[in-house]
């Protein structure tokens, strides 16, 4: 059956597929593909930043090299940091934050330094007074108590990192935020002392992006599951007095998400609305550093700042001497002392001056780029490519504009140079197929096949070629899908030549089975392999042969990983043995040529093909290697079937029982499979029974009698850890 192809020039089948390999690239956006992206945005940022109020509203104490130089090296005694809240107070400051965490007791304090010559009798007896001194930390309590000031808290990954919850109120409309924000497993806190008495605590975290630039501060996070507002939030609200923060989620009024969970559209703190990304992140909008944000300590403990410079303003304490400070790059500056990004953060947040990545940003990307792509395949093939130029060239034109503008006059982030490129991309690519004269020629059916199907079905396509041509037939036939479990994991610090190597190591055998076993390689997905049986030519037993080649599969891999481990174990290195999950599924498709008369793929289309990769997934929920569906099963009754329960699919209304393969002919008729047949069959009936307690026994037996491959099945179901959307009864 012609479709129609044949009729269609060969530049506009080429812009389709480019233009479909460009949304594509940008639905995936790989990291190439964002870092483009948010280098735009810093070029638009380096061209027009943020103006900063030029009464600087937020000020740095700076722990500098002038302060070092005449108290002494970091850390200094908290009681100085204590003279220093106390100043900044008596100043009128309307916040005083800690950009640091004081998890440990001052070693300066003067029982620390009391224990620290315990071993010294002649000095313990003079210096017994000194151990009834407050200490340090107690000093820093009590400047700290009952002034505006905001502690730090850090998040990490240590799970025994417990820290308190959150002290102050968080209130939301719609979906819990915790859903969305950055999550920590534990953190450090200040010392408890001090944690009681500051009237606020913020994280000090922050997640740069992949290239190290900080271009987002999280709002929020998650610390040992309790939410938590990043420190600059908290120096808001405790600076203009609030004691709740609001948070406006998918769902909540107002946010239009049609029941999508698409995250945090803002957080509220009095009268301040702050946008917000889905996961609770502000984009941030620098201004240009300037000295006049930053005041030395050392002024402010010898009194001789500038009280003006203080009074109403929120200050951030923080180190910015050369061998303390955390540098930071920003699109500005290549280095910043990390609490500089804290200040301007706030600094933002009082302006109200913030950029907007909105959340209809990609799809008005992807509309503009199908659009003008599609315009311009059009004209080339209508009026030319000149006027496609032009067409292309007063579009680009006009996104890199609107972008522009939209940044300067709304602080709203668009991109203009992905869709730009791709419409350049798609000009010059269908612009040189436009000069080709032939079109590609078909190559033999050998080579076409040859990698596909065994030797024997090309001999049958070459004296049937009327099989080359597009179009197809319905078939029932037998899918297989096989995925390799973890595959990240184990390709892990593996080499781009070695990853390939192990890849063709790994399918060589198993191509080699499929094939021997008359099945057709429809492709290679990555880690995965998709084959079917019964096409292109007729199998009466095209079931059963998948089932052999399933069981024959895991025999070969296991092979394989005896191999693999003998290796590892030779060069001294871990090994973790590759595994892989089977779905089999049996039903009409449609089967034939697809693609266009130039180059076109033999395939099968139709929904067992899907059901069959769902029973490939569902090796994960019944912890079976091997799952098929009831066709497959009834068609091949002679293998070794144990009925697992029924799934329901995506998109089905019907649930459909499935069956773990476990062995061939032989191992059905053997007595170790009827015994694990009779008690699966005994616990199936208690659990359909509702007989609890017949379903414990009758698990325990099963567990006597299983199998490797349905261990973990039947301890799934002794836990009950089942999904209920993919498992029914």
């Amino acid at each position: 059956m012609d479709l129609g192809l044949s009729r269609l020039p060969l530049a506009f089948l080429i812009s389709i597929a480019l233009l479909g390999a460009c949304l594509a690239l940008r639905i995936a956006d790989p990291e190439p593909v964002a870092r483009l992206r948010l280098s735009v945005f810093d070029s638009y940022l380096r061209a027009s930043p943020r103006q900063a109020d030029p009464a600087f509203p937020v000020r740095i104490v700076a722990i500098d090299e002038a302060s070092l130089a005449r108290i002494g090296q970091w850390p200094w005694p908290r009681s100085k940091l204590a003279t220093l809240v106390s100043k900044l107070v008596s100043a009128g400051a309307a916040s005083i934050t800690f950009d640091m965490v004081f998890a440990e007791p001052d070693r300066l304090s003067p029982e620390e330094l009391l224990r620290s010559l315990a071993d010294d009798v002649g000095q313990v007896t003079a210096l017994a007074d000194l151990g009834r001194l407050p200490s340090n930390d107690t000093r820093l309590a009590a400047a700290i108590e009952g002034a505006p000031v905001v502690l730090g808290v850090a998040g990490n990954a240590d799970r025994s990192g417990k820290i308190s919850p959150y002290p102050a109120a968080v209130s939301y409309a719609g979906d819990d935020p915790l859903l969305f924000v950055h999550t920590f497993a534990g953190g450090v806190e200040n010392l408890p002392g001090l944690t009681k008495r500051a009237r606020g605590v913020g994280a000090v975290n922050w997640l740069p992006s992949s290239d190290q630039v900080v271009r987002r501060i999280p709002l929020l996070v998650s610390i040992g599951g309790s939410l938590y507002p990043s420190l600059s939030l908290e120096a808001l609200r405790i600076g203009t007095k609030q004691s709740t923060i609001f948070i406006k989620s998918s769902g909540g009024s107002g946010v239009e998400a049609l029941g999508q969970k698409t995250g945090i559209e803002s957080v509220r703190v009095g009268d301040t609305v702050l946008p917000s990304d889905g996961r609770g992140e502000l984009w941030l909008k620098f201004a240009p550093s300037d000295p006049r944000r930053t005041i030395s300590a050392l002024s402010i403990l010898d009194g001789t700042a500038n009280a003006a410079d203080i009074k109403s303003r929120h200050m951030i304490i923080g180190a910015t001497a050369t061998g303390l400070l955390d540098l930071r790059a920003t699109p500005l500056e290549p280095a910043v002392p990390g609490v500089e990004v804290h200040a301007q953060a706030l600094e933002q947040m009082l302006s109200g001056n913030h950029l907007v990545r909105p959340a209809y940003a990609t799809g008005a990307e992807l509309a503009f780029l199908l659009l003008v792509g599609t315009l311009v395949a059009w004209l080339i093939e209508r009026s030319g490519a000149l006027r496609a130029a032009i067409a292309g060239l007063a579009s680009i034109a006009a996104i890199i504009a609107v972008s522009w503008y939209a940044f300067v006059d709304g602080g709203l982030l668009f991109d203009p140079v992905y869709p730009s490129l791709s419409v350049a991309l798609l000009y010059f690519g269908v612009s040189l197929t436009s000069f080709v004269k032939s079109e590609i020629q078909r190559g033999e059916i050998r080579s076409a096949f040859g990698h596909y199907v065994a030797a024997p079905l090309i001999e049958e396509l070459v004296k049937n070629r009327d099989k080359l041509k597009l179009g197809g037939e319905t078939r029932e036939v037998t899918l297989l899908f096989a995925d390799v479990r973890g595959f990240s994991k184990i390709s892990e610090g593996m080499r781009a030549d070695e990853l390939i190597r192990f890849v063709n190591r790994l399918f060589t055998p198993l191509t080699d089975i499929i094939l021997g076993h008359g099945g057709t390689i429809d492709k290679f997905m990555g880690d995965a392999v998709m084959a079917f049986w019964n096409a292109p030519v007729h199998d009466l037993k095209h079931a059963a042969n998948a089932c052999r080649t399933a069981l024959a599969m895991l025999d070969a891999l296991g092979s394989l990983n005896a191999s693999f481990e003998a290796e590892a174990a030779a060069a001294g290195l871990p090994f973790s043995p590759v595994r892989m999950g089977v779905g089999l599924n049996t039903g009409e498709c449609v089967v034939g040529n697809v693609g266009s008369p130039q180059r076109f793929d033999y395939s099968v289309l139709g929904d067992v093909v899907n059901v069959a990769a769902r029973f490939e997934e569902a090796t994960k929920t019944f912890g079976a290697r091997i799952v098929v569906g009831e066709r497959t099963a009834a068609q091949a009754s002679e293998f070794a079937f144990l009925e697992l329960g029924a799934v329901t699919l995506r998109g089905k209304d019907r649930a459909e029982n499935v069956f773990a393969l476990l062995g061939d002919e032989t191992y059905a008729a053997s007595e170790e499979f009827q015994n694990v047949s009779r008690a699966h069959a005994a616990y199936l009936a208690a659990r359909r029974s509702g007989d609890n307690a017949r379903t414990e026994e009758a698990l325990a037996a099963c567990t006597r009698f299983a199998p490797p491959d349905m261990i973990a099945y039947y301890r799934t179901r002794a836990g009950e850890k089942i999904r209920p959307e993919a498992l029914n009864g």
